[in-house]
């Protein structure tokens, strides 16, 4: 095998194989990435065995073939080469070595044969769907927050994709919850998605996944089986596991009656809890709201560091409540509001509180309230 391919495509290509692969692992072959020059273009493809990645760049072949390579040694080996180079990579099958060159610079690596490497079985998916990436961002990115990371609770550790039933129709759904916040995102249903059968794509994937959805003109292919997921762009082919549980019936803890409704500048009041918050050395610690009519009192109170307090003015005209919340929850949910206003609705001090974007019910957010 031979190639010359251009450093910065090749360093887009590595940098997203690198990450999927299990920095800690025990068997050798996975810290590798395995490199396929054919026709016109290289291929990448690494994998932790639940997830694998192909990424696809163009490049000069001179002579067809694969090996595979430490893909953490050959990303930092790109890195550091300077921008524009041209680099050749050629496989020396009889002493086992990958070099590559660029300029000046040289480096041999040791390569293990293309036969041990691990390739994720291909499923027959049920449904294939195409959703524009910006679209998929704001499903994932919106409710990802909310991802558990409590293992015994595994089938909580991913965001729930699934067709759904919203106010006007079916949508293409995503929720995610850990048991004190829960996050749910809708978004019109793809031609084709419809019968898509629910899964759990887990965390890591969520994280690799964001990668592919920089582009906005990008149009990401989606294929979902009951055990795998699959979303691909022309250059970047991402293939995950799902997660093998049942995710919980959601809609049981989305309340339905809460009438006391509070409407508050998302930034604002974001800025303002994370002020008061700093006073408490823990980041858990609770912030009570004390709610009058148009008015918002923030405190906290830490006996061991200190107390602070912030007035904020609000649009409120139901009866005084005082209610408290994790710093941390009420933060990460202001956050996800792009929106101007965010809208809180209580119930009471003991009961979840909802959340949405102004009066947008694609997104709403519930979360628990704290002992204050």
């Amino acid at each position: 095998m031979k190639f010359s391919i251009e450093r910065g495509a090749l360093l887009r290509a590595l940098a997203q194989a690198q990450s999927v692969v299990e920095k800690r692992n025990t068997i050798p072959i996975l810290a590798n990435v395995l490199i396929e020059a054919d026709g016109s273009q290289a291929s990448f493809r690494a994998t932790d065995l639940d997830i694998e990645v192909v990424d696809r760049a163009p490049a000069q072949v001179e002579r067809a073939g694969a090996t595979t390579v430490s893909a953490t040694t050959l990303h930092e080996i790109v890195r550091k080469l300077p921008d524009g180079a041209l680099v050749s990579l050629t496989d020396d099958g009889a002493s086992g070595r990958l070099l590559i060159e660029a300029g000046r610079s040289n480096f041999s690596l040791a390569t293990l044969p293309k036969e041990d490497f691990p390739l994720m079985a291909s499923a027959e998916y049920d449904t294939n769907f195409t959703v524009p990436a910006p679209v998929l961002r704001r499903l994932f990115d919106k409710s990802k927050f909310a991802i558990s990371t409590e293992e015994t609770r595994y089938y909580l550790n991913g965001v729930y994709m699934h067709v759904a039933a919203g106010s006007a129709g079916p949508v293409l759904r995503c929720v995610a919850t850990d048991g004190h916040r829960l996050a749910r995102i809708d978004a019109p249903l793809p031609e084709g998605a419809d019968g898509m059968v629910g899964v759990i794509v887990p965390r890591k994937t969520v994280a690799e996944l964001r990668k592919l959805l920089d582009d906005d003109e990008q149009g990401i292919a989606v294929s979902v089986s009951e055990t795998k997921v699959r979303f691909a762009t022309p250059d970047v082919t991402l293939t995950s596991k799902v997660i093998d549980g049942t995710f919980p019936d959601y809609g049981r803890v989305i309340p339905q009656g809460n009438s006391r409704r509070m409407e508050v500048d998302a930034a604002e009041f974001a800025r303002a809890v994370d002020r008061v918050a700093t006073v408490s050395s823990e980041r858990s610690r609770a912030v009570k709201l004390s709610l009058e009519e148009d008015r918002l009192l923030l405190s906290v109170n830490a006996p061991d560091s200190g107390a602070a307090e912030e007035e904020l003015g609000v649009a409120y005209s139901d009866d005084p409540l005082e209610i408290g919340f994790n710093a941390r929850y009420l933060l990460e949910i202001a956050a996800q509001v792009d929106r101007e206003n965010a809208v809180f609705l209580f119930n009471s001090a003991v009961d979840p509180t909802l959340m949405r974007e102004g009066d947008d019910e694609s997104a709403i957010y519930v979360v628990m309230p704290m002992r204050v």
